[in-house]
């Protein structure tokens, strides 16, 4: 990875309530404007570190005791989570998490919360997120907690970029989605990461997946990072290395 990172996670160590070890030693680097993945089964630790990174573990009691994480060249594991989305770090959780109460559009607002009183800015940022999410036009008066899971999906994407993102932790995506529609969500994702400059971090399990549009990518195993390589290098190398993992099929 040779372009400067715009994210850099330095050997970090994650304790829950003072005494449960989380992490250990995870390092990794996403570069400005690139896409990375990070891979593993279901507990190796992938949603730990992207909560590290954009601090909330601190929401669940849990804090970074060891390393550093950097953005930008800034440190940011001592701020609070708020002060991290205003830099542009966004993170998308797992489960396509959505205020099912709230209308659509009025969902996609709430991710422009920290733009203040940019009324033209979050405007135009609206008709951004509807030209990659056409879907969302006709579902834009509809409460979120009655629309489907795929559409639940790009509004989470969509409440993100009205953020005006420079990178996006997602984390595991494809969760629960149809083959057709995973491959409809990676591709807006590289559009994302093309015409918006965004860059993209993924925390995945269906390794097969993330790999044919990732340009670098880690495996996590058991909370450490265990392999790390170019895109094109890990498949050829992950071959029985990730066999536990329950979405793969490379």
């Amino acid at each position: 990875m040779e372009q400067t990172p715009l994210l850099k996670v330095n050997n970090i160590e994650v304790i829950y309530e003072h005494v449960i070890l989380v992490l250990k030693g995870v390092s990794l680097e996403v570069p400005a404007g690139g896409i990375v993945s990070l891979l593993g089964a279901n507990g190796a630790g992938k949603t730990t570190t992207l909560k590290a990174i954009s601090n909330l573990v601190k929401a669940e009691r849990g804090e970074v005791t060891k390393g550093t994480v950097e953005f930008e060249g800034k440190r940011i594991d001592k701020m609070y989570a708020p002060a991290v989305v205003k830099l542009g770090l966004i993170q998308i959780m797992e489960g396509r998490r959505t205020f099912e109460h709230l209308t659509v559009e009025d969902d996609l607002l709430t991710g422009a919360y920290t733009r203040g009183h940019d009324t033209k800015g979050i405007k135009e940022s609206l008709e951004t997120v509807y030209k990659y999410f056409p879907r969302l036009v006709d579902r834009r008066n509809a409460k979120t907690g009655y629309i489907s899971g795929g559409e639940m999906q790009m509004c989470a994407i969509g409440r993100a970029l009205m953020a005006k993102p420079k990178l996006m932790l997602l984390d595991e995506p494809s969760m629960g989605l149809a083959p057709l529609l995973v491959h409809e969500i990676f591709e807006i994702i590289v559009q994302l990461n093309k015409e918006e400059n965004v860059a993209m971090l993924l925390a995945e399990q269906n390794a097969n997946m993330a790999l044919q549009f990732a340009r670098y990518g880690y495996i996590m195993e058991n909370v450490l990072v265990v392999l790390d390589g170019d895109a094109e290098t890990m498949k050829d190398r992950m071959i029985g290395k990730i066999r536990p993992f329950s979405s793969c099929t490379l």
